[in-house]
């Protein structure tokens, strides 16, 4: 049922523009994000917020989110190949749907015109670039909906340094296993290979589980599960996450010393006790990447 609304969706609106929506629209798609963009039209979060986005919880970015009004950016229920290795990345989306042989003919016809080349699964990896985080959608199909084995990983790991989130199957887990540093979050392993599906759309919006994932979406992946950013509020929600660690690790140091009482902690905090927090952070410097400068800026509109 979901692929067959969002068929119908990009059918209507965008015409059927030939698996990869173009520049201007995917800007009117994100145009929330003011900053740089990829050639396609992806935000490009940069590499430095990605790097302190590695250090966010998923409680954290979700909670963060819900109070922007962003209620259905978490999805659970992964399979993963490492368990203890969360990665973060910008999200390159690709759609695939069952396969209809005269709608998978116009496509590749199309896609040779565009010059894209070998089979449709590879011209998303084509695309990727370090950073980028492969997010595709094939219906939850796991048997014969691998969309990767070990070579396709290894392909997508060289290009990218990250991993890939399939609403779909993967194969070869042990050969997945052996590239140092990649990760999967799949809905399933299966000895198949990937038969009766085509790739309908490139830098599309895609349903997975229960998110809607926008291209150039940031992606925070952990043992938990998967929350999907969008790229304007990314900084946000790292300034966010870093005040929240610093304000803990201040409240559990002073707790443990007899400085406060946990009322005085768990309530608004006193013009006081915000000075004091300050002034730990000054001498305590690096305990997170917040620099003061962020960190005065974000007290001043916060509400205690």
């Amino acid at each position: 049922m979901k692929n067959v609304l969002i068929l119908i969706v990009f059918i209507s609106f965008f015409s059927l523009n030939a698996q990869q929506l173009d520049r201007e629209q995917v800007v009117f798609l994100t145009r929330e994000w003011k900053g740089e963009r990829y050639a396609d039209g992806r935000p490009k979060v940069s590499d430095a917020l990605i790097t302190r986005m590695k250090n966010v919880a998923i409680e954290e970015a979700w909670g963060i989110l819900r109070n922007k009004g962003f209620n259905n950016q978490y999805d659970g229920n992964w399979q993963r190949l490492r368990d203890d290795e969360p990665f973060v990345g910008r999200a390159l989306t690709a759609q695939y749907v069952p396969l209809r042989p005269d709608l998978q003919a116009r496509m590749i016809e199309k896609g040779k015109k565009d010059g894209r080349v070998g089979p449709m699964n590879s011209w998303p990896i084509d695309m990727l670039q370090k950073g980028d985080v492969y997010v595709a959608d094939c219906f939850e199909k796991i048997k014969d909906g691998t969309l990767i084995g070990d070579n396709l990983g290894n392909s997508i790991f060289s290009k990218t340094g990250t991993g890939v989130i399939f609403d779909a199957g993967a194969r070869d887990i042990d050969g997945l296993g052996a590239i140092t540093g990649f990760n999967a979050y799949v809905r399933g392993w299966h000895p198949s290979f990937l038969q009766e599906t085509m790739l309908m759309g490139i830098n599309h919006p895609l349903i997975i589980g229960e998110v809607t994932v926008l291209p150039g979406d940031v992606v925070l992946a952990r043992k938990e599960g998967v929350v999907f950013i969008p790229a304007h509020l990314a900084e946000e929600v790292v300034i966010n996450a870093e005040f929240i660690q610093l304000r803990d690790k201040f409240a559990i140091t002073k707790l443990k010393a007899g400085v406060y009482t946990p009322g005085q902690i768990d309530t608004a905090w006193t013009e006081a006790i915000k000075k004091d927090f300050l002034k730990w952070v000054k001498e305590n410097p690096g305990l997170v990447p917040l620099t003061m400068e962020e960190l005065e800026n974000f007290m001043k509109d916060r509400t205690w």
